[in-house]
């Protein structure tokens, strides 16, 4: 086999992992229960193709817990976690997670159903997220000092400000951003004073 060769077929091996990944979130958001055939029905491949890139429902279910994972580090990345003031950085973080929360809805149950009280988060997305409330406690905006309660309390208030319907009081109160109202909520429970917070 050509190198030319075996490129393409890495590339095709990968673009079908993608698809059937794609349609594996939107499938299993409707029925859980979805067997992989109707997932590669859904992705325009055949059974075959995606028992050869996936040997079993679980392993599909690790491969869209490893990629949410992967998005949450992009996220970490894409609200600059290290350089951005800390309040900024918590307020961008946030608003990329109500987006993955939308496009990731079942990955989001699957870890938090799977994992209980934990957050299904891998260690390299706890480091990061602990990182961001160490410099928000560097900088004085809290002083809660222990990395699990803060994340906890994050992770908790981002799941009921998802599940609050759009005309919540709190909610209308924060402009109607889900963002804000969090930001507002996990500064003011981790020791800081809860005031607005610009973007």
């Amino acid at each position: 086999m050509s190198t030319s060769t075996g490129r393409r077929l890495r590339a095709d091996a990968e673009h079908n992992i993608a698809r059937i990944l794609a349609a594996a979130e939107e499938v299993l958001a409707v029925d859980p229960a979805a067997s992989l055939e109707q997932i590669g029905e859904a992705a325009g491949l055949t059974r075959a193709t995606v028992h050869r890139r996936f040997a079993s429902r679980q392993a599909l279910l690790e491969a869209l817990t490893e990629r949410l994972n992967q998005r949450y580090l992009s996220a970490l990345d894409q609200s600059k976690a290290e350089t951005a003031p800390p309040l900024v950085v918590l307020r961008r973080l946030t608003e990329i997670v109500f987006e993955l929360k939308i496009s990731h809805r079942f990955t989001m149950e699957l870890m938090s159903a799977r994992d209980g009280c934990r957050s299904g988060l891998s260690p390299e997305v706890e480091a990061g997220l602990e990182q961001v409330f160490v410099r928000l406690r560097e900088a004085g905006e809290i002083t809660a000092t222990g990395a699990d309660w803060c994340r906890q309390v994050y992770l908790a208030l981002l799941h009921e400000a998802h599940e609050l319907p759009d005309d919540a009081a709190d909610l209308v109160a924060a402009g109607r951003s889900r963002a804000e109202l969090v930001v507002r909520a996990v500064v003011g429970a981790l020791g800081g004073a809860p005031s607005p917070v610009g973007g």
